[in-house]
């Protein structure tokens, strides 16, 4: 960085008093708490198309009107015969399986789950690589999932890399 750069960052940081700064945050963050949702409707949720197939987000980063910010919660539903896209992340996310059949592959370990299973993914250092697939030819699997998080702490790489593998067969290109 130019010198230049690095007095004007001098300066705006001397501009501010941090620690005044740290109680102005808390004042926010308790008025936004005052006003934010404590029940999060499903039926008044849309639900997206994405690169990881049909989701339905109670609890995100960019969700800010919740009481909650810590947890990110959602709902996934794979139709009959389908699979989701595959991931890379950090893992340490619970899914609780609501409806239908299926596996995971973990790491291209396969893990049989149905509906009333809960499946941890593991929280690994370097990551995991995960992919959902909907066993059931006739019906749709459907899961929610919660994981911590992270993002505000450690950026969206989350320390092991965030990468879309593979779209799910139903997310438009």
């Amino acid at each position: 960085m130019p010198d230049d750069n690095q007095d004007e960052r001098m300066a705006r940081l001397a501009s501010t008093n941090f620690w005044d700064e740290l109680f102005a945050m808390r004042d926010r963050q308790r008025e936004q708490r005052k006003s934010g949702l404590m029940v999060i409707k499903g039926s008044k949720l849309p639900q997206e198309i994405n690169r990881q197939g049909l989701m339905r987000w109670y609890l995100h980063p960019a969700i800010t009107d919740t009481v909650l910010s810590t947890q990110m919660f959602f709902e996934q539903e794979i139709p009959p015969g389908s699979r989701s896209g595959r991931l890379k992340f950090q893992g340490e996310q619970v899914m609780y399986i609501l409806e239908g059949r299926g596996y995971t592959l973990i790491d291209g370990v396969k893990h049989t789950w149905a509906a009333g299973d809960v499946l941890n993914l593991p929280l690994r250092k370097e990551g995991i690589i995960i992919q959902h697939v909907n066993s059931d030819p006739d019906l749709p699997a459907k899961f929610v999932a919660a994981e911590p998080n992270f993002f505000a702490c450690t950026g969206v790489d989350r320390g092991s890399g965030f990468e879309q593998l593979a779209d799910a067969p139903e997310y438009p290109r």
